[in-house]
């Protein structure tokens, strides 16, 4: 939907869309989206999405195995051992690390056990080395009696052959290396990682290597969003400083479109005669604008838009601005893209936190609120972070950010607010 079919206020302007239908809006047009994948040894999988789902060829553990240092034992002989009743078992053997057990364990009679050890045949429970008292080498005392399966883990406890164990869009992170390890699998399909586009344009904005002279200013977005970019596991194709001229800008976002996934441009999204941002979604691909504006500050002026099923995103000019509509629209994008879960997609770290100050806000808008934390008397506070949205020092000091609803018109200090913590 573009602005010009967009329901008009009494001045004849489109209204903004709502933060919560710019996303449905964008996610719908992109949800049935298939990554390519590829196959890869399992130790360079760290951090990809899991493209299908894993099925455990085996049970882990292969084999019964002890969680403690002790004895293990039949339970039975256990019950009612006391400080000063004690149970009496005979030493029959030990278990060896890397070893199946020698022998079986019989009523009356234990093996000394390591953790990790194989449990012997005939045994259903071990004692904690903790709990016992050696009479000689050859007899202990039980002093604390156990029941059947305690102090062990099963075979398959872990996971059963056949069993789950990953599903389709789950983040391979250290644990779930460690599970298909674990399971013998030595190869993983894992969906390819996103090219994002990276444009930033202005007449004004040169390299931030260079000197900053008179009318210029350091380009910062590439380097933000990039950076975002690459914590959301995508890779970055830098296409540069873009003068405003209509024809560089145009055949550059061309260019990206065809060569990339996803496409970010910064500093043509405002309103303005030199913004070219929405002629260009509109000229290069359908179905053009998404959306142009959202009640949302920072991050109001906008551009969402989709050519040729590539999302392209037109993001505000000033860092804080761009970085705030990245995690509400370009994330999320770029989760659907990539093959990750919506479970895993809808998860943001976030606590609770008493705010320090009254903070006022103007209905119809969803505002974003940077707060830097801090405990006092064992107690974590929210200090509101204000200032201007081309103020980077504002998003460096911030611990995260609380937002404000639409329909409220502010919150009073002391209010309990939930935090939404940045990476």
């Amino acid at each position: 939907m573009s602005n010009s079919s967009a329901t008009l206020d009494m001045l004849g302007r489109a209204r903004l869309t709502s933060v919560a239908s710019a996303r449905a809006q964008l996610l719908s047009q992109i949800s049935d989206c298939q990554p390519q994948s590829e196959a890869l040894p399992l130790a360079e999988c760290l951090d990809r999405i899991c493209a299908s789902q894993v099925v455990a060829p085996e049970d882990l553990p292969p084999t019964e195995r002890s969680t403690m240092d002790g004895f293990a034992v039949v339970a039975a002989d256990t019950f009612g051992a006391s400080q000063s009743m004690p149970g009496y078992l005979e030493i029959k053997g030990e278990v060896i690390m890397g070893d199946s057990p020698q022998g079986r364990i019989s009523r009356g009679t234990c093996f000394k056990i390591p953790t990790g050890g194989i449990l012997p045949e005939g045994a259903d429970a071990v004692v904690m080395h903790e709990h016992t008292v050696p009479v000689d080498g050859k007899v202990i005392e039980i002093i604390k009696p156990v029941g059947s399966g305690t102090n062990l883990i099963r075979k398959g406890d872990d996971i059963g052959k056949g069993g789950v164990a990953l599903e389709r869009g789950r983040v391979l992170r250290p644990q779930e290396l460690g599970l298909l390890a674990g399971l013998g699998i030595t190869e993983v399909e894992v969906f390819k990682p996103l090219t994002v586009a990276i444009i930033s344009t202005g007449d004004e904005i040169i390299d931030y290597r260079e000197p900053v002279r008179p009318g210029k200013i350091r380009n910062i977005n590439s380097i933000v969003l990039g950076s975002h970019v690459l914590r959301c596991g995508a890779q970055v194709s830098d296409y540069g400083i873009v003068s405003d001229d209509e024809s560089s800008f145009f055949s550059t976002v061309e260019k990206a479109v065809a060569q990339t996934d996803l496409v970010l441009f910064s500093g043509g999204s405002s309103v303005g005669m030199r913004d070219l941002g929405e002629q260009a979604i509109e000229r290069i691909g359908n179905p053009g604008i998404l959306v142009h504006g959202v009640s949302l500050k920072p991050g109001k002026p906008v551009i969402i838009g989709l050519c040729n099923k590539t999302p392209v995103f037109g993001l505000p000019g000033h860092p804080v601005s761009a970085m705030v509509c990245f995690d509400f629209f370009v994330k999320p994008a770029i989760d659907i893209l990539s093959g990750r879960s919506s479970e895993e997609t809808n998860i943001q770290a976030s606590v609770k936190a008493r705010l320090k100050r009254n903070i006022n806000s103007a209905a119809g808008r969803l505002d974003v609120i940077r707060v830097e934390l801090s405990y006092e008397s064992d107690e974590l506070q929210a200090k509101p972070i204000l200032g201007k949205s081309g103020a980077i020092s504002t998003l460096s000091k911030a611990h995260g950010y609380f937002l404000i609803a639409e329909d409220c018109q502010g919150v009073n200090i002391d209010e309990i607010v939930e935090v939404y913590l940045y990476q």
